[in-house]
């Protein structure tokens, strides 16, 4: 027998209002905040920070898969069957067979992307999950101000037909390395994606533009939205409301409030 209440669930995400587009979500999840503000300040260094890292990405992923991936209907015999017939768990579940690919730009989005890539080899098929590899960096002026990204070698797997592509940045500040992922699998990489993910612990309303703007179809997720150089009106408004009034990043393209050089602090490199 069918029991009504797992059929048909809509699963809603817990999200803060905005009007940057129906792509776009930053969450509100006060227990991730929590570690995601231990996350940023200066006292938090390795072994420590990567452990956070884990858990923020581990949880950010439940939510997009919860959100953005197809489900399907399925009959599952519980341990109690030899005693009961009617002990089938009927109900929609995740439709695990869908390809995915994870996509790991050097430096930031490396341990994000492994943490994205081992939970999903745990629970899909693990022939149709596979990590790629970008090697991107910031291209800076004189002045030391973000002008773009440039890419100087990638490993990726095969072709993208069909495949919810998953790109796991930390910072979404100016926007330049994930626009330059995106293109690439767009332009370079044979099939055509099922969906484009971006997932990020904080974005800033510069991100946000310069990112959907190019790339309509993409779909946000971000723990936390940093706009802290913004006008008093903007701040005291729904994000979105006044848009050219709102400001994340300083004069060097980092974040404000933000966390400081993600890539640097999870690798102990700081060049």
């Amino acid at each position: 027998m069918k029991d009504q209440q797992y059929l048909n669930v809509q699963y809603k995400l817990n999200e803060i209002e905005h009007k940057y587009g129906p792509h776009v979500h930053i969450l509100n999840e006060p227990y991730l905040s929590k570690i995601l503000a231990t996350f940023c300040v200066a006292e938090t260094k390795q072994p420590r920070i990567n452990f956070l890292v884990k858990i923020l990405y581990s949880q950010l992923l439940s939510f997009i898969i919860s959100a953005e991936f197809p489900r399907k209907l399925e009959k599952v015999s519980t341990r109690m069957i030899h005693y009961n017939k009617q002990a089938q768990f009927e109900a929609e579940l995740l439709d695990v067979s869908v390809p995915v690919v994870s996509c790991a730009i050097a430096r930031a989005g490396v341990l994000p992307s492994q943490v994205c890539y081992e939970t999903l080899n745990t629970f899909f098929d693990s022939d149709k999950v596979r990590q790629d590899f970008i090697y991107l960096a910031r291209e800076v002026n004189e002045n030391q101000e973000v002008i773009g990204a440039c890419v100087s070698g990638h490993k990726i797997g095969g072709p993208i037909e069909g495949a919810y592509i998953l790109i796991p940045d930390p910072m979404g500040a100016t926007g330049g390395t994930v626009k330059k992922a995106i293109e690439l699998y767009k332009e370079c990489i044979s099939g055509t994606a099922k969906k484009v993910i971006s997932l990020h612990l904080i974005m800033t309303p510069e991100y946000i533009k310069n990112v959907t703007r190019e790339h309509p179809d993409v779909h946000v997720y971000a723990l936390r939205l940093d706009r802290g150089l913004s006008s008093q009106r903007a701040l005291n408004t729904i994000p979105g409301t006044y848009i050219e009034e709102e400001k994340g990043l300083n004069e060097k393209d980092y974040i404000i409030p933000g966390a400081g050089g993600i890539g640097e602090i999870l690798n102990n490199s700081f060049v």
